[in-house]
């Protein structure tokens, strides 16, 4: 076992189970060399060293966030475009700006501010979708490993061209399969990488071609790779893929290959009992975006009747589809929208006919879709202060929280729903400290 490097004495908050949490308030957090932590014990019992580091007094100490779905090019028009439908909204905003990343120096710029924003916001892990430019991605890919952010990061594939203009879109669907395979083999060669890996990344089935698809699936399996991509997100998705494949999209990503225990697939909106118990039986995950639903979906997201039929589902912030980088505006969203699928929203219908009974989810589920839900999604040792999980971590100091005592569960649930980037004041990936005094 690496030799503990380094030591933190800090007030613990953390959700090893959903709907549960557990509060240290006096930890002592062993991390080793390699940014994995070794122990985690009260204080008063363990051993310490020299230069432990001392956050009491300073905030709570929470996981990382894990964001499970981010299109990073999008990042210059967030908050912005979304009064009108999805398809517009492709073909008027997102392809001409996603076509600008042929610049590299453009995507260096957007890149790097993004990635800074989102270390700053507490986002310790995140799910990119790229663009179609093998360069421009594969800069991501190094940004992410120079600031020290835990990366998935997909070149885009989407080589229709009845869907897909002609100024951005892959030549053909063997072009679509080789420099996706070339992209994955470029980020596994980036020099002293463990934080990045590279995923095979259809836009969605409207955008590709079945070669594309069924390739793409082929290549995911010889490359051992993971699969993102969208899945049901709003109604013209998820009609437009029934009349082309007669199936749901998930039936027809499992088709082709695309749905697996590796594979993230972003909305769900429209996912029935079917297609849950194919998700489930497969292995993926589900990507919430519950802000980027209300613009985009035309509907709310099941989500705690897909929790409770064991799919593995997490939050991801859908940038720009929502108008918020910050993961914990999408960990309300998602207390919100809940709410308001199970209460209903139109006032001319009776109280009992009006919502969909046991939808609602709370703060304490929020959190562990922020953090656990997400690290779960994605198989990866983050999200819990646990032996043999990275030290991932967000120092948050939430100011006027010593006016009254709080319980435990009232400390949590101030920070889920009303914490904001300016009061996280440090952050760590692997035990590296990439961002702090925001």
């Amino acid at each position: 076992m690496p030799d503990i490097v380094s030591q933190y004495r800090a007030d613990l908050l953390h959700s090893p189970e959903r709907g549960q949490i557990e509060r240290i308030p006096d930890a002592l957090v062993s991390v080793d060399g390699d940014g994995m932590i070794t122990s985690v014990a009260q204080y008063s019992a363990a051993k310490t060293t020299p230069d432990t580091i001392d956050l009491r007094g300073q905030g709570v100490l929470i996981p990382g966030l894990v964001d499970l779905h981010i299109h990073a090019p999008q990042f210059p028009q967030l908050g912005m475009a979304l009064d009108v439908p999805l398809e517009d909204w492709l073909l008027r905003y997102t392809f001409p700006l996603e076509a600008r990343y042929a610049d590299l120096d453009f995507a260096t710029e957007v890149y790097g501010a993004m990635v800074r924003r989102l270390l700053a916001g507490g986002t310790t892990t995140a799910v990119y979708f790229a663009t179609i430019h093998a360069a421009s991605s594969l800069r991501l890919a190094e940004i992410c490993v120079e600031l020290g952010q835990r990366a998935l990061v997909g070149r885009v594939a989407m080589d229709d061209p009845e869907s897909c203009p002609e100024y951005y879109r892959d030549a053909d669907a063997k072009t679509a399969i080789k420099d996706t395979a070339d992209f994955i083999t470029a980020v596994r060669a980036i020099p002293n990488n463990t934080l990045v890996e590279a995923t095979v990344t259809p836009r969605f089935i409207p955008a590709c071609s079945d070669e594309a698809l069924a390739g793409l699936g082929q290549l995911a399996a010889e490359m051992n790779a993971p699969i993102q991509t969208h899945c049901s997100e709003s109604d013209w998705e998820h009609h437009f893929v029934h009349a082309r494949c007669g199936m749901s999209d998930t039936f027809a990503l499992d088709s082709f290959g695309l749905l697996t225990r590796r594979t993230v697939l972003a909305h769900a909106g429209f996912i029935d009992d079917d297609d849950m118990d194919l998700i489930r039986a497969r292995g993926a995950g589900i990507a919430h975006c519950p802000l980027s639903n209300t613009y985009f979906a035309n509907a709310a997201f099941p989500l705690r009747h897909a929790l409770e039929k064991s799919v593995r589902v997490g939050l991801g912030t859908d940038i720009s589809g929502g108008p918020s980088a910050f993961l914990l505006d999408n960990a309300r969203a998602a207390v919100a929208t809940s709410r308001m699928l199970e209460t209903g929203t139109d006032p001319s219908k009776e109280q009992h006919s009006r919502g969909v009974p046991e939808s609602r989810i709370d703060f304490r589920g929020a959190f562990w879709l922020a953090t656990m839900g997400g690290a779960d999604v994605l198989d990866l040792p983050v999200g819990l202060f646990a032996a043999g999980r990275h030290f991932d971590a967000v120092l948050v100091d939430l100011p006027d929280t010593d006016l009254v005592p709080l319980s435990d569960e009232d400390l949590l649930q101030a920070i889920v729903m009303r914490a904001t980037p300016a009061d996280l004041k440090a952050t760590w990936v692997a035990g590296r400290r990439v961002c702090d005094d925001q």
